[in-house]
């Protein structure tokens, strides 16, 4: 458990790791745009696609294990009880998500027969028997994964830039990399 009794911020690892997902899910939705629209490019996009795949289910693991065993800061107290339930909500389709894709992704490519290679020599074993029926579903499955994952995503920055420019509530705080020092009357017991 975090050392904190009511922290303004999420926990450090929960705050690193928040940003550097963050990162490789826009360069995820690039290199998705890309391979659909780049039939001469897709191959070399797909070898970076697949191991940022994985290293996006590892760290989604780790966050959520992080998330898990640390203490969550509170929401600003101006934030609707509708709003913070929609937070919450948007929250879990997004660690959803996060699991979802590259598992589909992987299973996507087993029932495809196509070599699951991460880098070089190092493959990852097929999670699926080769079924050409169930790659066609699976690639559609992993599309329509990937415009929510989107969607979600465009959806929770604009509810933070909201909140950020417009409110000011200080959401944002809770989750900068920086540390953020508590407003002056607020309890840290």
């Amino acid at each position: 458990m975090s050392t904190t009794k009511n922290p303004t911020q999420f926990a450090l690892l929960s705050r690193i790791l928040h940003w550097l997902m963050a990162a490789l899910l826009i360069t995820m939705l690039f290199i998705g745009v890309a391979m659909v629209s780049s039939l001469g490019d897709y191959h070399r996009l797909l070898t970076m696609h697949r191991p940022l795949g994985i290293v996006i289910l590892i760290l989604a693991a780790i966050r959520l294990v992080t998330r898990m065993l640390t203490r969550l800061p509170p929401f600003p107290p101006s934030m609707p009880q509708s709003e913070r339930f929609v937070a919450k909500l948007s929250e879990r389709l997004l660690y959803t998500l996060f699991f979802a894709l590259p598992l589909v992704g992987w299973a996507m490519l087993s029932a495809g027969h196509y070599p699951i290679v991460m880098f070089g020599a190092v493959h990852l074993p097929p999670i699926l028997p080769a079924r050409p029926g169930l790659y066609a579903t699976l690639r559609e499955t992993h599309t329509v994964l990937a415009y929510l994952l989107f969607m979600t995503f465009l959806a929770h920055a604009g509810a933070v830039l909201f909140h950020t420019l417009v409110l000011r509530d200080g959401l944002l705080n809770r989750m900068v990399p920086w540390r953020v020092r508590p407003v002056e009357g607020e309890s840290q017991s």
